[in-house]
């Protein structure tokens, strides 16, 4: 995609990578809208990020997806980038079925449907476009599970194959699908996250995706050079170091 000029739904963008990449974006010259369910948390956007337009979304909820979807059409028709960021990470015991069933079910619910449910409202849109991109949100940990967090990385895995897939089938469309694959960031995904040494600085993180985006605008994955540890590891022959790893060193990972 290019890095200008472009008008951008981003649901799931009232804090965290989403925030961060919106306002990074929209001083790119870009036409950005966020979508949240927390109405108090919009309004401070608006407040506090002038230009940058905001539609109240519940990504779990496909009526509410269904809505947001006609008012953001209807405010901006020349809508042409959406960014699925929502998303939800749970730690889980899977050694008793009351310990993280109801976890997956929500993990599921917002990491996978959520997103399909996005590209079904948006898609016939994005295809009338002369230029459109779908950007999917995966993980690391779609390519090297965390231990503690089963349900979040069968989600991501789900995410990087659908993106995989539908780039297929959309090739003969305007439509391109791209793949941003983060590491652990400093947010607040899981308790503690922000402040992990592990993790790696928000800022530094959406700074480098914008230059990616910028010097590759054909790319199908978006990958920072701290993933690829995890990205490559099969690749590499290294994957069962990888995941060894991964499980020593930080409980917070993404």
């Amino acid at each position: 995609m290019n890095i200008s000029g472009n008008t951008i739904f981003i649901p799931g963008a009232t804090s965290g990578i989403g925030l961060a990449l919106a306002v990074e974006l929209q001083a790119r010259g870009n036409t950005v809208i966020v979508g949240g369910r927390r109405a108090e948390l919009l309004e401070r956007i608006a407040a506090e990020q002038p230009g940058i337009d905001t539609v109240q979304i519940d990504t779990t909820d496909a009526a509410s997806i269904d809505s947001a979807a006609k008012e953001v059409l209807a405010k901006h028709p020349d809508l042409n980038v959406i960014v699925t960021m929502a998303g939800i990470m749970r730690i889980e015991d899977w050694h008793r079925p009351e310990s993280f069933l109801a976890s997956a079910e929500a993990v599921l619910t917002t990491n996978v449907l959520g997103p399909i449910r996005l590209i079904a409202a948006f898609i016939e849109h994005l295809q009338a476009q002369p230029d459109a991109t779908i950007i999917t949100v995966s993980s690391g940990l779609a390519f090297a599970p965390l231990k503690v967090t089963p349900s979040y990385n069968a989600s991501k895995a789900a995410i990087h194959m659908l993106s995989e897939s539908i780039r297929l089938q959309l090739a003969d469309t305007t439509v391109k699908i791209v793949e941003l694959e983060p590491p652990a960031v400093r947010t607040s995904l899981l308790p503690g996250q922000e402040n992990s040494e592990f993790a790696m600085p928000l800022d530094e993180f959406v700074a480098e995706v914008v230059a990616l985006l910028e010097a590759q605008p054909d790319a199908k994955e978006i990958q920072v050079e701290r993933v690829k540890f995890l990205r490559y590891g099969e690749a590499r022959g290294d994957y069962d170091q990888v995941v060894q790893t991964l499980n020593a060193a930080d409980p917070h990972g993404k």
